[in-house]
This record gives structure tokens, sequence and C-alpha cells, in this order.
């Protein structure tokens, strides 16, 4: 009787102990996953999604919005304005690229291109730069997060070299340019309604350029139709030339503006997770909600 006892014990025992193991091994294994994950700080997760439409777009707007605030704050040190101008010249003239005048002279020469270029100086970067962005996000939206945040990073850089190192633009560096947007295309820069949305000595670093490789670049990583990704390379380089022949911007402006975007998208690798460390995270939280479901 004691031996039967013992192994209906032992029968009863064996099941009850394994199942204490299995659930003890959960637990453990639900602990170590959760010590070894590393929680993405607030900062990257915000960056590393893109959010609802609408909330891109004001973010966008707000960002916009703080960035000019911050473009024209301060009083306007045309001084100290014009000799960076003038060191940029020399700087130029220096390594033999100073063109810009023979570029314009050439344009001016054409009937109604400065027109033309005057229009597309603030049509291109006023509306082809926000319609690239919501294609992107509409089409392409695993991508928009990094190209979000190098906009918004290189802007930043941008405006810390507005306010440390003002610069007129060729047109009114006193060398001689002709201002084509106002007189040509008709938009007067200095107006009350123009003149309240920028700074004029805020050329370097040129984000007319700079947005141009950010928006170009993606169109020409992004689209799936060469003669659109051809466009979209060839876009910076049209970009370059209106600049130039409009009178708004110095070659090394534009050197600068590319700079800040190469620096924008590198601190956007930096802070939005890669495809690995985004696929290896969401492993991580399906096998968590699976052990969850176990443990339960």
């Amino acid at each position: 009787m004691l031996l039967q006892r013992v192994h209906r014990t032992k029968k009863v025992g064996i099941p009850v102990l394994t199942c204490g193991l299995a659930l003890h091994s959960v637990h453990v294994m639900k602990r170590d996953l959760h010590l070894k994950r590393r929680p993405a700080p607030p900062l990257r997760d915000a960056l590393a999604s893109p959010h609802r439409g609408a909330v891109e777009v004001a973010a966008l707007f707000g960002l916009y919005g703080i960035y000019q605030l911050i473009r024209g704050f301060g009083e306007l040190d045309f001084e100290a304005a014009h000799r960076n101008t003038a060191a940029i010249v020399e700087l130029e003239q220096r390594f033999q690229i100073f063109v810009e005048r023979g570029v314009q002279d050439w344009a001016l020469s054409v009937p109604g291109l400065a027109a033309l270029l005057g229009v597309a100086y603030l049509a291109l970067h006023l509306v082809l730069t926000p319609a690239v962005l919501v294609w992107v996000y509409r089409a392409h939206r695993a991508w928009f997060a990094v190209v979000r945040t190098t906009l918004v990073v290189s802007t930043a850089l941008a405006l810390v070299g507005y306010v440390l190192y003002p610069a007129a633009p060729p047109r009114l560096a006193g060398l001689g340019f002709a201002d084509t947007v106002s007189e040509r295309a008709h938009l007067d820069l200095s107006s009350d309604v123009l003149g309240s949305f920028y700074n004029p000595i805020a050329a370097v670093p040129s984000l007319h350029f700079g947005y141009a490789l950010l928006v170009g670049g993606a169109v020409a990583w992004l689209a799936r139709r060469r003669a659109i990704r051809l466009a979209g390379a060839l876009y910076p380089a049209a970009m370059l030339f209106i600049i130039v022949a409009t009178g708004n911007h110095f070659l090394l402006d534009a050197v600068a503006g590319g700079a800040v975007v190469v620096a924008g998208w590198a601190a956007a690798r930096v802070l939005i997770p890669s495809r690995r460390e985004a696929v290896v995270h969401q492993y991580r939280a399906r096998a968590s909600q699976r052990l969850e479901r176990l443990a339960a």
C-alpha cells in the first residue's frame, strides 16, 4: 500500500513539477527579455515613425513659424553682412570660381528667361518642396521620417548660420548684380508682404539649394520611373543655376546649404533606428506579448 501511494504521488508530482518549472522558465525568460530590451529614447521614439498627416503638417508649419521668427530676430547688421559677403567674394576669386556675374549676364541676354527664373525661384522653393514631402509621406512612408528629420535638423543648423554669419546676397552687395526677381518677375522681395517672410541678409547657407538637394535626392532615390528619377537628380543643379542667375546667392552659399543638408541627413540616420533595429524591436515586442499570454 505504501509503495502504491508513493507511486501515485510520483505520477501526480512529476506533471505538477514539470508545469511549475515551465512557468518558472517563462517568468525568467520574460524578465531577461525586459532586461535586455533597451527602450528607445523619447526623441528617437518620436522621430522614428511618421505620425498622422494632420500632426505632421501642423508640426512642420509650427517649425516653419519658429524658423521665420528666429531668422528675423534681432537687429539686422548690414555692416557685418557686407564684410562677410566681401570675404565670400574674395575666397571665390582666390579659387577662380567667381562666375556669378557672368551667369546672370547670360540669363539676362535671353529674352524672357530672367522673368521665368524669378518666378521659379519662389515657386519651386515654396510649392515643390512641400509637394515632395507629401508624396514621400503618401507613397514611401517608410522613408518619410528620415526626410522630415533631415529637413528639420538642416533648417536648425541654417538658423545658427544666419545668426552667426549674416551675409548679403549678390543683388544687395553693391557689386552690380540685378535683382531679377523684383525687376523682371515683378515680385518685390522688399515689399511688406514678401519682405516679412525673409531676412535679407540671411544668405549663408542657401536653403533654396539645400532643400533642392534634399527633395531632389529623395525623388531620385525613391521614384520608380527613370525619367522622374533623372528629373530629381537634375533638380539641385537647376536650382543652383536659378539662385545664381537671379542674384540671390553665391556658389559658396550653395556649398554651405548642401553641407547643412548632408549634416542633417547624418543626424537623421543616427536619431532614427535602422531597419534592422526596427525589426529587432518588433520581434522582441511580439515575443514579450507571447510570453505574457503564456504566463497568464
